[in-house]
């Protein structure tokens, strides 16, 4: 059997799918956008057998898409906006955008000298330290007349770091 029926018979197994076709002498690749790869093998060219593989997608690849998927539901507005959670290993990142003009309206992070300086945490954000970040974001945004905000968690499960900044935020004013 030729590379080409084994493409044309995974084809007609798979249904609709999107197929691609990368032939060797044993063995034909096909796969689908969807995240699963099949393998047709063929044994000293009698019957193909389908081999399904699912595709390694990374945490960091699963995080974007989760966030691209919150953020088609949640959009920042002059009258509410968007409070933005970055997390990196080392430090922890929070914005207030209003989607609407593409401007950040407040900001804080771990960076920032009165965070740095007062807290240690060589070895990355603490909740302790995502607390003192929720309590600056909130004050900050206070001291500009915003009240009410859309939280956007990144894609980050709202656990921890993340859950302990929302907290923090809300115990001193932001409502969401």
């Amino acid at each position: 059997m030729s590379c080409v029926t084994l493409f044309q018979s995974a084809n007609s197994f798979l249904g609709s799918q999107k197929l691609t076709n990368r032939c060797s002498k044993s063995s034909s690749v096909v796969g689908s956008g969807a995240g699963a790869v099949g393998v047709l093998r063929t044994h000293n060219n009698h019957h193909p057998s389908l081999v399904i593989v699912a595709k390694a997608r990374t945490r960091r690849e699963d995080r974007q898409a989760r966030h691209v998927r919150i953020r088609k539901k949640v959009e920042g507005t002059p009258e509410r906006p968007r409070l933005c959670v970055f997390r990196s290993n080392k430090h922890l990142y929070v914005q207030v955008i209003d989607d609407s003009k593409m401007h950040t309206l407040a900001s804080a992070s771990t960076m920032q000298k009165p965070i740095s300086e007062e807290l240690d945490f060589t070895s990355g954000p603490t909740i302790e330290v995502a607390k003192k970040v929720g309590e600056l974001i909130a004050k900050s945004c206070l001291e500009k007349g915003i009240v009410k905000v859309a939280f956007d968690r990144g894609g980050y499960p709202y656990h921890g770091r993340i859950e302990a900044l929302a907290d923090a935020a809300r115990e001193h004013g932001l409502q969401f």
